[in-house]
C-alpha cells in the first residue's frame, strides 16, 4: 500500500514556497528552485504533496529512461534490445499510467551515480553501449529533489544544474558518448547556516525563496491541528481536501496549456531590464527567467497577457539570490520597496 501524503492545499502559510514549486511544474524552463531556510518547515513535505496532485503520465513499462509512448528520441541506441527493436519496427510496447515520480538525490552522490556510465569493455568487445542509467534518467518527467544541496561536491551541482536547463544528460567515457532526455522540475533546499552555495551555481538556480517557521501562535497552532488531523485520519483528512486538491489540479493543467499563449509588452520588457540594471544583477540570465517567470504567473492566473503585479511577484522569486553585494534580509527589503511589495 501507498503511504498517505499530506495535502499541498492544507500546508499552513508558506505563500512563496508553494508558488515557486507550482511555477516549476507549469514552466520547468524556469531552471528549478532553491528553498532556503530551517528544516522542519515543511519543504519535502511540500514537494511529495505537490506531485502526488499532478496528473499522472504514461510511460513505456521498464523503460529506464521514462519515455513516453510516442518519443522515440533516444529508441535506435537504447540497450534495451528486446524493447528497441519493437519499438523502431513500429510494435505496440506495454504502457503504463503512473504518478509524477519524486526522485530524492543521495547527499552523498557521486557523478557517476548522477549522470550514469558506459561499459567500457562491453563497448569495446562486442560494439555495443552497455547503458547504467543514472538518477537523472530516473527524475525524467518528474520532479528532482536534492536535500541540503550546498554540501554536495560543486561539479555535481554543476551537472544538475546544466541537465535541468538543457533538458539533456550527456554519459561520456573514453570517447564514447550516449545522450537521453532528462527533464525534471529541479528542488534544492538548504540551510544557509550549513554553508552557502558558490555564487556561480547559486545564480543558476531559476527561483529562490526563503522561508522559517510560523511566528504568528495562531498559525502555528492550526499546524499542529491540521497534522494531529492527518496522522490520526489520514484517508478522512485527505477525503476533506479533495476538492481543493483537484481545483489545484486543473488551475495547473491549464496553466500549462495556456503559457505558450501568454504575451507581454515590450513596456514591460523594459522594465525587468531596468530592474535588473538598477539592482545590480550580473549577466542576463535574471532578466530571461524573470521574463519567464513573469508569463508563468500571468498563465497560472488564468491571463493571455502579463501586467506589472507578475513582473514584481517574478521578481521577488528570481532576483534576490542573484544580488552579491549585500546580505540576504537587506537585498529582500530593497526588492520589496523597489517593486511596492508589501
Amino acid at each position: 500500500m501507498e503511504k498517505p501524503v499530506y495535502p499541498f492545499v492544507a500546508i499552513v502559510n508558506q505563500e512563496k514556497m508553494k508558488l515557486a514549486l507550482v511555477l516549476n511544474v507549469i514552466n520547468p524552463t524556469l531552471s528549478g528552485v532553491l528553498i532556503r531556510g530551517e528544516k522542519g518547515t515543511g519543504k519535502s513535505t511540500a514537494v511529495r504533496a505537490l506531485a502526488d496532485i499532478l496528473p499522472e503520465i504514461e510511460v513505456v513499462k521498464d523503460c529506464p529512461f521514462q519515455l513516453a509512448p510516442d518519443d522515440k528520441a533516444i529508441c535506435s541506441e537504447c540497450f534495451k534490445v528486446d524493447c528497441r527493436s519493437k519499438r523502431m519496427s513500429g510494435e505496440d510496447v506495454p504502457v503504463i499510467k503512473r504518478k509524477i515520480r519524486v526522485v530524492e538525490l543521495p547527499v552523498g552522490a557521486t557523478e557517476d551515480r548522477v549522470v550514469g556510465t558506459i561499459d567500457l569493455e562491453v563497448a569495446l568487445q562486442k560494439g555495443e553501449k552497455q547503458i547504467e542509467p543514472g538518477i537523472l534518467a530516473a527524475a525524467h518527467r518528474g520532479i528532482l529533489y536534492v536535500d541540503e544541496v550546498n554540501l554536495l561536491d560543486d561539479h555535481v551541482v554543476d551537472v544538475l544544474l546544466d541537465s535541468a536547463a538543457m533538458g539533456i544528460n550527456v554519459i561520456e567515457r573514453e570517447g564514447i558518448s550516449f545522450s537521453h532526455p532528462a527533464k525534471f522540475t529541479l528542488v534544492g533546499t538548504m540551510n544557509p547556516e550549513e554553508g552557502e552555495l558558490r555564487p556561480q551555481l547559486l545564480d543558476r538556480f531559476g527561483l529562490c525563496v526563503h522561508i522559517e517557521g510560523v511566528k504568528d501562535p495562531v498559525e502555528r497552532v492550526k499546524i499542529m491541528e491540521r497534522r494531529a488531523d492527518f496522522d490520526e485520519n489520514p484517508d478522512g483528512f485527505i477525503a476533506r481536501w479533495m476538492e481543493e486538491s483537484r481545483k489545484l489540479t486543473e488551475k495547473i493543467q491549464q496553466a500549462i496549456s495556456l503559457y505558450s499563449e501568454v504575451v507581454i509588452s515590450r513596456e514591460l520588457m523594459l522594465k525587468i531590464a531596468e530592474y535588473c540594471v538598477n539592482l545590480g544583477v550580473d549577466g542576463h540570465r535574471g532578466d530571461i527567467i524573470m521574463l519567464k517567470a513573469a508569463k508563468t504567473i500571468a498563465a497560472y492566473d488564468g491571463r493571455k497577457e502579463v501586467m506589472l503585479e507578475d513582473v514584481n511577484t517574478a521578481a521577488e522569486l528570481v532576483l534576490p539570490h542573484r544580488l552579491r553585494r549585500k546580505p540576504m534580509e537587506e537585498i529582500a527589503s530593497s526588492v520589496n520597496y523597489l517593486f511596492g511589495s508589501e
